[in-house]
């Protein structure tokens, strides 16, 4: 005879011993995140010092390091159009102890455009949305055109003799010029540059004409009179900038808008990545942190995990429309 009392015991006995599982691994979590961090942090940014990028990210690990008690350092990784320091990411520990300031650019558009040694929706943890941070196009002062109306107009009047520089090929300081061409049938010279204060300082002294680039590296150039301001790529006004107007103003349609994420190595424990989001967001949130961000034309915008890599994959297939319609070619 078969002893039913035993058979109908087992799967309640199952069960309580995956409640207990599940309650051992939730404690477990809860003190791993409440731990850490327990050593310093290492924040990759693959953009040079001084740039719009590096600027943010500095004043995070800054916030990071004074909420935590542990020091977050900044790590400059510049190259390849920020390919070299998401890179460096990807390969790096999953333990929450290196963490990256990403860009649109090294995430989003490269991959349409080259190969690149990972996979942006499978090599990373994402964390949060840091920023949204709408490009300006300036000039320098000795262009003959005070808004986009106008150096349209000089474009087509002088084809291929204006230049437009960028921190690289592929990044949103290119393909801003990329839209312009596209939308206006004008062309533009592209120059690309290892990096932004490069490419700014050559924009300063005349060697190039225009170009697109985050506000917090070139609006106090532009109010200082060294280049000339003549739209946003926003789709709407900066409050930093009211009286500059945006490109899609005389463009209806048109958006130049890099941002910055917050992301891990794929494999971070998910109380560290909790820890990392709560932090992000509590800090956005805080009005004279955000202040200082949107004084320098950034758009302080945090997001969960989840919304981020939604966003990223919405953000992919906008480029990859504008990648297309520029005729630059995949190159995969």
């Amino acid at each position: 005879m078969l002893n039913t009392t035993k058979q109908a015991e087992y799967p309640m006995g199952r069960f309580a011993g995956f409640a207990g599982i599940a309650v051992f691994v939730a404690m477990a979590g809860g003190a791993l995140a409440q731990s850490y961090p327990l050593r310093p942090i290492r924040m990759v940014v693959p953009n040079l010092a001084g740039s719009a990028t590096d600027a943010v990210a500095r004043m995070v690990a800054q916030r990071f390091t004074d909420a935590w008690g542990q020091q977050v350092v900044v790590d400059n990784r510049a190259g390849a159009s920020g390919i070299i320091g998401t890179e460096l990411t990807s390969k790096a520990a999953p333990d929450g102890y290196t963490v990256q300031m990403a860009t649109s650019a090294g995430l989003i558009i490269l991959p349409l455009l080259t190969k690149v040694p990972y996979d942006s929706a499978r090599d990373f943890s994402p964390i949060t949305l840091v920023v949204n941070s709408p490009q300006m196009l300036v000039s320098h002062p000795s262009v003959a055109a005070t808004n986009v109306e106008e150096l349209v107009a000089l474009a087509r009047a002088k084809p291929n003799q204006l230049n437009c520089a960028s921190p690289g090929t592929g990044t949103s300081n290119h393909l801003g010029c990329e839209m312009i061409k596209v939308m206006t049938k004008v062309d533009f010279l592209h120059v690309p540059y290892k990096g932004t204060s490069l490419a700014v300082t050559d924009l300063v002294g005349g060697q190039v004409h225009i170009m697109f680039n985050s506000m917090p590296a070139i609006w106090p150039l532009a109010k200082a009179g060294k280049l000339r301001a003549l739209a946003h790529g926003g789709v709407k006004r900066s409050p930093a900038a009211p009286d500059v107007p945006t490109v899609a103003e005389t463009l209806p349609g048109f958006q130049c808008i890099t941002w910055y994420a917050l992301i891990a190595p794929r494999g971070v424990p998910q109380p560290i990545v909790s820890k990392l989001n709560g932090e992000m967001v509590k800090m956005l949130a805080d009005p004279p942190f955000a202040k200082r961000l949107i004084d320098q034309g950034q758009e302080p915008q945090a997001t969960t995990p989840a919304e981020l890599a939604t966003y990223m994959h919405a953000e992919s297939e906008r480029w990859a429309l504008v990648v297309k319609s520029a005729g630059l070619a995949l190159k995969k």
